[in-house]
């Protein structure tokens, strides 16, 4: 509403007091008058049309712009410093979990952090890169150890660009510990043909959790492998 007010050249009014008329006004005291009372009263009801309809009643009797304008602000200043004890609550209680992605929280936490600052408290930027350490999840804590042993100071933005890059390593590790766990699995097989005697062609064997090297095998010529069952069995008859 004020940017609208400046734009109409009005905000003026909001500051100013009506113009006194005198014991003996000329005709250009009464024209200016005149031409004051017509733009406040312009002012006061671009105030009165932006309001909700359930408030018009009850500051539609201010005797001007100013009166109005003064009133607005007592009401909605006092709400303001609701709104900062709720603004602070959240940045004290916030806290990040396993089970979501930390960039993902870092975005929420800045946000709070915008809330501060539009609500006129000011955080140093020291203060915000302590605070968004503090608050990483517990599977976090080695990490959030090695931060705080850093001496050289970091700004939020580069503390930022840390957590990406070790959540991303992270995800990396994540995904070829599962390639591992699923190139794990029992091998079953019909035995064709043994230089063993104690294993029978057509017999069926289960080996449990067979790693495959696709790119190292064979390793080992054909004669070698043959020798090492043979040794194997010799050992471990059962």
């Amino acid at each position: 509403m004020l940017f609208y007010l400046t734009t109409l050249n009005l905000a003026r009014f909001l500051q100013e007091d009506g113009l006194d008329l005198g014991d003996n006004p000329g005709r250009k005291t009464v024209a200016a008058v005149n031409a004051w009372k017509h733009s406040d009263l312009l002012c006061k009801n671009y105030i009165l049309n932006g309001l909700d309809n359930a408030l018009y009643n009850v500051y539609s009797l201010m005797v001007n712009a100013k009166a109005l304008w003064e009133s607005l602000e007592r009401k909605y200043k006092t709400e303001d410093v609701g709104s900062k004890k709720f603004i602070v609550g959240k940045f004290l209680d916030f806290k990040m979990v396993d089970s979501k992605a930390v960039i993902s929280q870092v975005q929420e936490f800045q946000l709070i952090l915008h809330d501060i600052h539009a609500a006129g408290m000011v955080l140093g930027e020291s203060f915000q890169v302590v605070a968004l350490i503090e608050k990483l999840p517990p599977t976090w804590k080695d990490f959030k150890n090695y931060l705080k042993h850093k001496r050289k100071e970091m700004k939020l933005e580069d503390l930022i660009i840390r957590l990406r890059i070790e959540e991303d390593n992270r995800q990396s590790e994540k995904k070829a510990g599962n390639y591992h766990q699923e190139a794990k699995a029992n091998v079953v097989e019909q035995v064709h043909k043994s230089e063993v005697d104690d294993i029978h062609v057509n017999t069926i064997m289960e080996t449990r959790n067979a790693h495959f090297f696709e790119d190292v095998f064979p390793y080992k010529v054909a004669q070698e492998r043959s020798s090492v069952k043979r040794t194997s069995m010799d050992q471990e008859p059962s």
